[in-house]
């Protein structure tokens, strides 16, 4: 895939590895399997119905913890597949790194 004159890598797995979608507030979640990955976007297969379901904005959960997560949006659905795309970080207020290195001393 080429986005922006630089060749955008996309990981594909033969298997799937088992993920979820949950909406940002946490009100439904679905088992997924992810196919493939790149830094921009990823293609799921959804278990479970989606119909009815908020995907303007959710996180895709990495990790059975849910400590590794990305916020995605829908890009297209054909049946049980998915193309997504991972949502930048909105600019915010950012601790300086100097506040982090002091608090290690």
């Amino acid at each position: 895939m080429v986005e922006d004159g630089k060749l955008v890598e996309r990981v594909t797995f033969s298997r799937g590895i088992d993920v979820c979608i949950m909406a940002i507030d946490g009100t439904w979640r679905r088992d997924c399997v992810l196919n493939a990955i790149s830094d921009n976007d990823a293609e799921l297969t959804v278990e479970g119905s989606i119909q009815g379901l908020n995907l303007k904005e959710f996180f895709l959960l990495l990790s059975s913890t849910g400590l590794a997560y990305r916020r995605c949006e829908l890009v297209r659905v054909n049946g049980t597949e998915m193309d997504i795309s991972f949502l930048k970080a909105r600019p915010g207020k950012k601790r300086p790194a100097s506040a982090d290195v002091e608090r290690m001393a």
